[in-house]
């Protein structure tokens, strides 16, 4: 499969949504228990670092990747937390490496100099990325949420902390 990794349109929104929603029902991909419309996605992700994955042949989207700004003080200007999102037919395909690849390349090239994420413990293949893309793992927080949405429901859950610094990490 031929896959080309592009900025992320307002025109991409039912397909991103569609993949957000997949990862909502798995019960491994957020807390979050639905999508949001396209105009608070928009204002809550970073617009010079969101991209989509798309497959040459039919034109379909595989999958996304965006970040938001951790706070809005000064101090924490340069770090984000993000999330990738490959839908389920084009999971193990090389997808989410392509989409995190570009990802880190855009913030490698801006002032951004850690980008972060919570994952679930039981989400092995999200890790695994992860750490082939450099990042650490921090700690494990323990029972910090309950979800509400998916299998998981009423479960109180686990993640795993993880970051990765610019390689010019200015500290």
């Amino acid at each position: 499969m031929s896959v080309t990794v592009r900025a992320m349109a307002p025109d991409d929104w039912p397909a991103i949504e569609q993949i957000y929603q997949e990862g909502i029902d798995t019960g491994n991909a957020t807390f979050e228990t639905r999508t949001p419309t396209w105009d608070a996605f928009d204002a809550g992700k970073l617009a010079a670092h969101r991209f989509v994955a798309v497959d040459d042949t039919a034109g379909a989207v595989l999958g996304w990747v965006a970040a938001s700004a951790t706070s809005a003080r000064p101090a924490y200007a340069g770090v984000v937390e993000h999330s990738v999102y490959v839908t389920a037919a084009a999971r193990g395909r090389g997808i989410g490496w392509e989409l995190l690849s570009a990802f880190l390349d855009s913030v490698d090239a801006s002032d951004i100099w850690t980008v972060q994420s919570s994952i679930f413990p039981e989400n092995g293949a999200s890790l695994a990325l992860h750490d082939r893309a450099g990042f650490r793992r921090i700690g494990t927080r323990e029972r910090i949420a309950r979800s509400e949405a998916g299998p998981y429901a009423g479960v109180w859950r686990d993640t795993v902390l993880i970051e990765r610094r610019s390689p010019t990490d200015p500290s």
